[in-house]
């Protein structure tokens, strides 16, 4: 069966290696037969969470403030997968992800209980380095507290000038785990 994925982009470089990772990823996922929505975070107009606590108020555009989060809100809501997908930035996801995931509380909202709709997910980032440790605990824990299921990792490491992941095994790597989606 068709899975709906959404792909939160926090990388700020359209071409950078990140987007080698999403575009590998997302050529496995449509190979089978899978909807991929991509979102480029650096080019949308995204505030951060005001803790204002008053979203959920309207499932269709949940949050108090109005900006390009209304483009994601429906995909996320309606989505099976979300992938997150970041450059490691002093040894966790980019500020463009983070403030976009943040904003995702408004859905939650919706629920009188606060909970958050349940999900699968996926982590694709790309670093300059190879320590993860960071990204990957707060990564491990956002998907235990949200009871979410974690269907893969894919961590480029070494790639830090954009093009460097080009050629590289892990490209494969990122096509198999959205091919292999079921």
């Amino acid at each position: 069966m068709a899975k709906k994925i959404v792909i939160l982009n926090g990388s700020p470089r359209p071409n950078g290696n990140t987007a080698g990772l999403i575009a590998s990823f997302t050529e496995g996922a449509k190979t089978a037969g899978h909807d991929v929505r991509e979102f480029r975070l650096q080019s949308m107009k995204i505030a951060g969470c005001i803790g204002c606590l008053q979203g959920g108020k309207d499932p269709a555009s949940p949050c108090v403030q109005k900006d390009d989060m209304d483009k994601i809100y429906p995909a996320y809501v309606e989505a099976d997968i979300v992938a997150l997908a970041s450059p490691l930035y002093y040894w966790t996801i980019s500020g463009q992800l983070k403030c976009a995931f943040d904003r995702l509380f408004a859905v939650a909202e919706c629920d009188p209980n606060y909970a958050n709709p349940k999900k699968d997910a996926i982590l694709l980032m790309a670093a300059e380095g190879n320590d993860y440790g960071e990204v990957t605990l707060w990564y491990d824990r956002l998907l235990d507290y949200l009871g979410w299921k974690d269907r893969g990792k894919v961590l480029a490491g070494g790639v830090m000038q954009i093009g460097d992941i080009a050629g590289k095994p892990i490209l494969d790597e990122a096509r198999k785990l959205g091919a292999g989606i079921v």
